[in-house]
């Protein structure tokens, strides 16, 4: 169990390095809102690794740091980066319902109840994806394009922004 958490300290990580490659992408291409957005979520991602080493330290295990590999940093366009950003989603989910598996199999009743939060968070997570996704679809491919998936996702952000501040 400890080696299988320590494999997704390594994904947590590279999603966090991941994301915020993205994000540097959509600054240079002048997307404020899809950049705040993305950030966003490598300091979300970098906090569920976090999570999972407090978790490991917690019950007398060895918790290791990942060595992070250089994610991409050039995307065709939005829509490519948020397909990627969505099929990493997916990759997570699976990852962690094989630890959750693992858990059951051991009958390791702690570490399922850890999990649970990592699988509801991964159903938000692939849903606010598709969400931002169904966006894109509706918007198009026009020559205000840009201009206003950004403001869309710079929405999204400013609500998951409320949200946290209200303490959901």
């Amino acid at each position: 169990m400890t080696q299988a958490l320590n494999e997704q300290i390594q994904m947590e990580g590279q999603a966090s390095f991941l994301y915020l490659s993205m994000s540097c992408w959509c600054d240079q291409q002048g997307l404020e809102g899809c950049a705040q957005f993305l950030r966003r979520q490598a300091e979300e991602e970098r906090e569920h690794m976090l999570g999972i080493v407090d978790y490991l330290a917690d019950v007398d295990a060895h918790p290791l740091t990942p060595g992070i590999q250089q994610p991409d940093h050039h995307f065709s366009s939005v829509k490519e980066l948020f397909e990627q950003v969505y099929a990493h989603e997916q990759k997570v989910t699976k990852a962690i319902h094989r630890l959750l598996q693992l858990a059951l199999d051991e009958q390791d009743y702690t570490t399922q109840h850890f999990l649970q939060w990592y699988v509801e968070e991964q159903k938000e997570e692939e849903t606010l994806m598709r969400t931002i996704l169904d966006k894109l679809k509706l918007i198009g491919d026009g020559p205000m394009t840009l201009y206003y998936i950004d403001k869309e996702v710079s929405a999204v952000n400013d609500q998951l922004a409320a949200a946290e501040s209200a303490g959901e």
